[in-house]
């Protein structure tokens, strides 16, 4: 059988930008080892396969891989196969809703002359906040001190509205750039409450980097040793979600422009907002541009 996919660069308006995204459609029929198989293959931060919902009130059961694991729920590839899906679909819908392992994602889509411009969506569950995690535990992972790290707005700790991320802030653009990886540290830290990647982000954003309110980066285990991710919408949200709870006294609508994967030569814009009524946060979103890139068919060995 020959299975269409479609990849996308996500999270940015121009081709070989933002965070790479292989949607593979028409993937009923594969089992979950082959899913894993063929996200090793394509070997991007995350592949997603396109299924039948299972309530047809929805739109479709999408599955996340990354090249080593099945994830719950993630963000650009919930914003990129919507993309996808709303670019070759005949009809014209505002709003895409995916049965994902971590509930229902809805994503909106905006057009515009009738041609799809970006989509956003809305985390599937409210924010986690988990365990705190030292500022030298955090450091080490990322190889920083912990004088790098700033805790005058939240300790290093494990956050997630679907899928958990450690997040830590920095003080400096000149400690984000610094920052790499450090094996025997990420093996003693974490996984921590299911968190496998750390997430960590400045405020000090250069002038050329405007209008990005934030300078984010992060490091997770790969296929073959460790990677960085371009763009990490999940924990962009959650994080999003978690400085709008922060805040005792504002209602409203928090919005923030995060940048991401400058460092690596992969420039990607998330567009971050959180809705809080009454002193608690009622809904978080990201969302932002795509490209597509290719498009082909592969057929598995041992398929009709």
């Amino acid at each position: 059988m020959q299975r269409r996919y479609i990849t996308v660069d996500v999270f940015t308006d121009r081709a070989f930008g933002g965070n790479q995204l292989a949607v593979v459609l028409d993937a009923g029929g594969l089992s979950t080892a082959q899913m894993q198989a063929v996200a090793t293959e394509f070997n991007y931060s995350e592949t997603t396969f396109v299924l039948p919902p299972r309530d047809k009130a929805n739109d479709a059961a999408v599955r996340i891989f990354t090249p080593v694991r099945e994830l719950p729920f993630a963000g650009h590839p919930n914003v990129g196969t919507a993309f996808v899906l709303a670019s070759i679909g005949s009809e014209s819908k505002p709003r895409l809703l995916f049965e994902e392992k971590a509930g229902l994602v809805p994503v909106e889509i905006r057009r515009e002359q009738g041609r799809v411009v970006s989509t956003e969506l809305t985390a599937p569950q409210p924010l986690s906040r988990l365990a705190d995690v030292s500022t030298a535990d955090v450091a080490a992972c990322i190889s920083l001190t912990a004088d790098d790290i700033r805790t005058d707005r939240h300790a290093p700790q494990v956050v997630g509205v679907g899928t958990p991320f450690l997040v830590a802030e920095l003080h400096s653009r000149d400690a984000l750039k610094r920052a790499r990886p450090d094996a025997a540290a990420f093996g003693r830290v974490l996984p921590r409450d299911g968190a496998f990647s750390v997430w960590f982000y400045t405020r000090e954003v250069g002038a050329a980097e405007a209008p990005c309110d934030l300078q984010a980066r992060m490091f997770m285990r790969g296929s073959s040793g460790f990677a960085e991710d371009p763009a990490t919408g999940s924990a962009t949200v959650a994080a999003a979600a978690l400085f709008a709870g922060l805040d005792p006294v504002r209602d409203g609508e928090l919005k923030l422009t995060v940048g991401q994967g400058f460092d690596m030569g992969r420039p990607s814009i998330l567009l971050t907002r959180v809705r809080k009524q009454d002193g608690k946060v009622v809904s978080a979103h990201v969302g932002g541009q795509c490209v597509q890139m290719m498009e082909g068919t592969f057929r598995l060995a041992g398929e009709g």
